[in-house]
């Protein structure tokens, strides 16, 4: 589904990825592991167009999106879940969800409801008043109502509690099991190795390990060295 072949990214002149390969089959979850400032973030931001890469290609369903605008990968199929959540904090729950409703699509508010039950008991509570849980469930709600095939989503547990960690989980793998396809960006490895088929390890904007979960576990060097598990 998601194919992304020797990118190389820059901010100016700093050069931030180097070479980065992966890919996503339909209907896994792939993870995108690696310590804070490791590329993980420039990489989602290059996939979905924010910081399209210098070198490399980019193929969405076989189709090269290398450097395509947001919006436009957003009405292909492509959800974004960024780091910073991005709510609209003066806006209700139920009206952020409403700025990106699309008519005669599957995914209405009524159905994310179902998904995430806590965001319908608040729905009219201003967004910026919201627990940092209810705002990621939020961000990953608006991004569903763009009925995505593929999700990309960045960090989706940071600075979020235990508990809240293990509900988000729940969510993201019944978003798997209904069909959506999922690149995870995490610092958190052992909430990442709960949810994920397949390993990419990155640091200083290179991918030094690829390959299925039981092989991460199995390699102490790779973890030690870039994951500080």
């Amino acid at each position: 589904m998601l194919d992304v072949k020797g990118v190389d990214t820059y901010y100016g002149l700093s050069h931030i990825l180097f070479d980065v390969s992966l890919t996503v089959s339909k209907g896994e979850i792939v993870g995108l592991l690696g310590r804070n400032g490791a590329g993980k973030s420039t990489t989602m931001r290059s996939i979905m167009g924010l910081t399209p890469p210098k070198k490399g290609r980019i193929t969405y369903k076989g189709e090269d999106i290398t450097g395509q605008k947001p919006f436009r990968l957003f009405r292909k199929g492509i959800g974004y879940v960024p780091d910073d959540r991005r709510v609209f904090a003066d806006l209700s729950v139920d009206d952020n969800l409403e700025i990106v409703f699309r008519s005669g699509k599957k995914w209405s508010k009524e159905r994310v409801y179902d998904l995430f039950p806590a965001l319908y008991e608040i729905n009219s509570r201003r967004a910026g008043n919201l627990s940092g849980g209810e705002q990621q469930m939020l961000t990953i709600a608006r991004a569903l109502m763009g009925e995505p095939e593929l999700l990309l989503l960045d960090e989706p547990t940071e600075g979020l509690a235990p508990l809240i960690v293990r509900d988000l989980e729940d969510q993201i793998l019944k978003l798997k099991d209904i069909g959506i396809s999922i690149l995870l960006s995490e610092q958190n490895v052992r909430s990442a190795l709960r949810m994920i088929s397949r390993a990419y390890v990155i640091d200083n904007g290179r991918i030094r390990f690829e390959g299925t979960v039981a092989e991460l576990e199995a390699n102490e060097e790779v973890k030690k060295k870039y994951l500080m598990v």
